[in-house]
C-alpha cells in the first residue's frame, strides 16, 4: 500500500523530496527509500538529483477502477462480472485461469500494473515493466469446446485495432495468429488458453499485452517494438483500458453465436502480408509461399508451388519472406 502512496505522490512528473514523502506518508525516509528501491526493480524510470529528490520523468498514470468501468458502454457493462486490480502478479493469464478452474468466472478481468512473469505466444518473455503498458486477462466460458473458439485470438485482434483506432492510433495492423503491429513494430500481443472440456463447456482466458509507455532504455525486449505514446503522445492508459473492454466484452458475449464470419474481412484487411511472400517456419520445416488469407475458422492460406496448403497455428511462425 505505501508503493502505491508513494506512486500516486510522484505521479506528477515532479521533484519531491525523500522527507517530504516521508512526513506525508508517516514514514522513515529510510522506509520511503526502499520503496523507491523497488521501483527501480519493477522497471519504473526513477529519476534523483540531490538537492531537489525523487521524480517520475514524464509522471505516471495508475489504473483506476471506477473510471475504467465508468467509461463502458451498456452491452460491455453487462459482460463484466468482475474487475480487479492487482500491483504486481506473476501472470495476469495465471491468475486468471486459476479464476477460471473454480469455476464461475465468466466476465472475470484482471489487469496489473506489473507482472514478473509474463507471457506470450510459444512461451515468449513479455517484459511487464511497471505503470507502463496494459496487462490484461479476461475469462469467457463458452459450450462447445475448442470448435467454438476457432479464429478467436483473430477475432480478438480485430477488437484491438478498433480500440486503438478510437484512442487516435493510426496504421495499426495485424500479424497472423496473434500479433498487433505498427510498421513492422510490435505495439501489442495475445495469447489464449483453454481450460475444461475440449467438446464441452471449457473456460478460455483471453490475455492482452500492450506496450503505452515504455521506458526507451528497456534492454529486456528482443524485437522491434512500438509504444502508443509514440504513436499517440500523451493518452491515457485508463481511457486505452476502457476502449479495449469496451470492444472486447461484447466479442466475447456474441462470439459463441456469430464465430469468427463476423470478423473474417476485416481481420483479412488489416493482415500485414496479405498477397506477400512469407516464410512459415516450424521446428523441422520451412514453408514459403504467398499469403491468401484466413480460412472460416482461422487457419492461414497460403499459396505453395501453385497450390493452397492450410496452416493452423500452434508451433508455427509466420514472417515476410526474405529478398533475395
Amino acid at each position: 500500500m505505501e508503493l502505491q502512496a508513494i506512486l500516486s505522490l510522484l505521479a506528477d512528473g515532479d521533484y519531491h523530496s525523500g522527507k517530504v514523502l516521508g512526513e506525508l506518508l508517516g514514514v522513515s525516509r529510510t522506509a520511503v527509500w526502499k520503496h523507491l528501491q523497488k521501483l527501480e526493480a519493477y522497471g519504473v524510470p526513477l529519476e534523483s538529483v540531490k538537492g531537489k529528490g525523487y521524480r517520475l520523468p514524464g509522471g505516471l498514470e495508475l489504473l483506476d477502477a471506477e473510471r475504467i468501468t465508468a467509461s463502458l458502454g451498456v452491452v460491455a457493462r453487462s459482460g463484466l462480472a468482475e474487475l480487479q486490480l492487482c500491483e504486481s502478479v506473476d501472470s495476469t493469464n495465471r491468475l486468471a485461469m486459476a479464476r477460471a478452474q473454480s469455476g464461475g468466472a465468466h466476465g472475470y478481468v484482471c489487469l496489473a500494473e506489473h507482472q514478473t512473469d509474463g507471457r506470450g505466444r510459444r512461451g515468449r518473455r513479455w517484459v511487464s515493466p511497471y505503470g507502463q503498458s496494459v496487462y490484461l486477462s479476461a475469462v469467457a466460458e463458452f459450450d462447445g469446446g475448442a470448435a467454438v473458439l476457432e479464429g478467436l485470438s483473430l477475432a480478438v485482434g480485430v477488437a484491438l485495432v478498433r480500440a486503438l483506432k478510437r484512442a487516435g492510433v493510426e496504421g495499426v495492423g495485424l500479424k497472423w495468429p496473434n500479433d498487433v503491429l505498427v510498421d513492422g513494430r510490435k505495439l501489442a500481443g495475445i495469447l489464449l488458453e483453454m481450460s475444461g472440456d475440449v467438446a464441452g463447456v471449457c473456460q478460455v482466458v483471453v490475455g492482452v499485452g500492450l506496450n503505452v509507455s515504455v521506458a526507451a532504455d528497456t534492454a529486456d525486449i528482443d524485437q522491434p517494438w512500438v509504444d502508443v505514446a509514440e504513436l499517440v503522445p500523451g493518452v491515457s492508459r485508463n481511457d486505452l483500458v476502457g476502449f479495449i473492454l469496451d470492444e472486447l466484452l461484447p466479442l466475447i458475449l456474441d462470439y459463441q453465436r456469430l464465430g469468427f464470419a463476423a470478423y473474417r474481412d476485416d481481420w483479412e484487411a488489416l493482415h500485414v502480408y496479405q498477397g506477400c511472400e512469407v516464410e512459415l517456419s516450424t521446428v523441422s520445416h520451412l514453408t514459403q509461399g504467398v499469403a491468401l488469407g484466413v480460412t472460416s475458422t482461422g487457419a492461414l492460406r497460403v499459396e505453395v508451388g501453385g497450390s493452397e496448403q492450410i496452416f493452423n497455428g500452434g508451433e508455427v511462425s509466420l514472417r515476410a519472406a526474405a529478398v533475395s
